[in-house]
């Protein structure tokens, strides 16, 4: 049986290029799995192949546990105090062992030792793939559609590789059939219980950026760079490209003869209509280009909030902003940048709102006259800070300013800006509010004084706060006023958690 036992080893590494090795370690299992099935007692047993002649020896093991620790089962465990009456130096962890009959080869059931060694072939097989498409990460694969479960997508990429497309990885309301030949991302190799697992994707942005390269020579040659893409997968997208050489039009090679190349690219993406974009170094042209087909009239630049408000004509708002957001989601996506998108009149609403805003600002705080507050507002100043410490020659380009007049201004807004400091530290430290307001994530000791003015003086009043309370008490925006009412609220999951797990406690009762 010994040289049957060689042979089937040699058999199945040959037919399915699995090293010898994992062979023998599943007959191992295999071997170990009758001996223990054979024997009425929980036992345990090691089985170990010698690789040059095929004989083999079974041996009997039991774990050794810790003295204290109990022992659960006496047919395969053992404390260390007996372990060491056989072996002084054993240590917990390790096994007791004593040779025992082996089961006859022959007389395995064959049922159960093929399926043992078909799973470790299996497994030896997915580690493989999985070696050989670590280093593919982030390339495009292609393959055949094996079946299609609860919208999840299984490839066969040849050579016994398969993919899976999860059905949050695949294209929605695209018609999959088996035998259809599809292309994906490849995003990762996933550590499954069952073996390594290849994820591919067909919605991520670098899908569509590598499909562009496979189309259009100037990107593989690097004479054109895609600079990002943003997408709703199968129903969008916007690619950002820039040219090296200044003979090519980046747009245009992308889009190819007759729109050839990006029809290409469209079909492979269950006809996702995509916008190709002309980057640019300025933010700003940048937006406007991100834009298109929208006209943009006017940009205005927050770069505190990283956003900008993006005004076109009334009868062009809804191409601007898209189908459900579209649009302006797709830009906001590709620029980097949020973007509001409003017509000209709410546009116009609101930058009024805000240079009557800054005019009273500038007279009340650098005390001087209407016409002066206004050039200032005009000019673009937007706060005390650009005024006391600009660059004295932007001052200086105001036609209307003399140099004595820029020296006041500039003096008066230090002395303002020294001011507001004071009175702030003055006024958090009249502020009486309890320290667990400091503890609420996003509360420092300048919004808990404000808050403590209008009677929120601790952690429960602040989570008692609806989001819109919270805005109209302070400057904050709705997200960041959800944020921090969450995070006052987590005591209360808090306790909660801790009353459940007293009630289900055993031996526990409430007083």
């Amino acid at each position: 049986m010994s040289k049957e036992l060689l042979l089937v080893v040699e058999a199945v590494s040959d037919e399915k290029g699995i090293p010898r090795e994992v062979i023998y370690e599943a007959l191992e299992a295999a071997l170990a799995s009758a001996t223990r099935k054979r024997h009425c007692e929980d036992i345990d047993a090691r089985v170990e192949i010698d690789r040059s002649s095929g004989d083999y020896k079974t041996y009997r093991r039991w774990l050794v546990v810790e003295e204290n620790e109990l022992v659960e089962n006496p047919e395969a465990q053992v404390d260390l105090a007996r372990a060491r009456e056989v072996d002084p130096n054993i240590k917990a962890g390790e096994y007791i062992e004593k040779l025992m009959d082996s089961v006859d080869f022959g007389r395995i059931a064959a049922q159960t030792a093929k399926q043992v060694i078909f799973q470790k072939v299996r497994e030896a097989e997915r580690k493989q793939v999985a070696e050989q498409y670590l280093g593919r990460i982030g390339e495009l694969v292609a393959g055949n559609v094996k079946r299609v479960e609860r919208g999840n997508i299984f490839l066969d990429l040849g050579a016994h590789a398969e993919a899976l497309i999860p059905r949050e990885e695949a294209i929605p309301r695209e018609s999959v059939r088996p035998d259809d030949r599809i292309r994906g991302y490849l995003r990762e190799v996933r550590e499954e219980p069952r073996g390594p697992q290849l994820i591919v994707s067909r919605t991520a942005p670098q899908f569509l950026i590598k499909l562009f390269e496979l189309e259009v020579p100037e990107v593989g040659q690097g004479l054109i760079e895609i600079t990002g893409a943003a997408r709703e997968p199968g129903v969008r997208a916007k690619i950002a490209v820039r040219s090296y050489d200044r003979r090519i039009d980046p747009v245009g090679a992308c889009v190819g003869m007759r729109g050839s190349r990006v029809q290409a690219v469209s079909r492979g993406l269950n006809e996702e209509r995509i916008d190709i974009i002309p980057w640019d170094e300025n933010p700003v042209q940048f937006v406007i280009n991100a834009m298109a087909p929208a006209e943009v009239l006017s940009v205005a630049v927050d770069e505190e909030l990283h956003s900008m408000d993006i005004t076109v004509a009334e009868d062009k708002l809804s191409q601007a902003i898209g189908r459900g957001g579209q649009n302006v989601r797709l830009a906001s996506e590709l620029t980097g940048w949020e973007l509001n998108v409003m017509g000209q009149d709410k546009a116009h609403d609101k930058n009024e709102a805000e240079r009557l805003r800054l005019v009273d600002l500038f007279k009340n705080t650098l005390n001087v006259d209407e016409d002066v507050a206004v050039i200032l507002a005009q000019e673009g100043f937007a706060s005390l800070d650009e005024i006391a410490y600009v660059p004295i020659v932007e001052l200086e380009k105001i036609e209307e300013f003399d140099a004595g007049m820029i020296d006041e201004l500039r003096n008066r807004a230090r002395d303002a800006l020294l001011t507001q400091a004071i009175s702030s530290e003055e006024f958090i430290l009249q502020a009486e509010f309890d320290s667990d307001l400091l503890g609420v994530e996003g509360v420092d000791a300048e919004l808990a004084a404000r808050l403590a003015q209008s009677g929120i003086k601790n952690r429960e009043n602040l989570a008692d706060l609806s989001v819109d309370e919270l805005v109209e008490i302070t400057d904050l925006s709705a997200d960041q006023a959800a944020a921090i009412i969450m995070s006052a609220r987590k005591i209360w999951f808090e306790d909660t958690d801790r009353n459940s797990e007293t009630r289900s406690a055993p031996g526990v009762e409430a007083e």
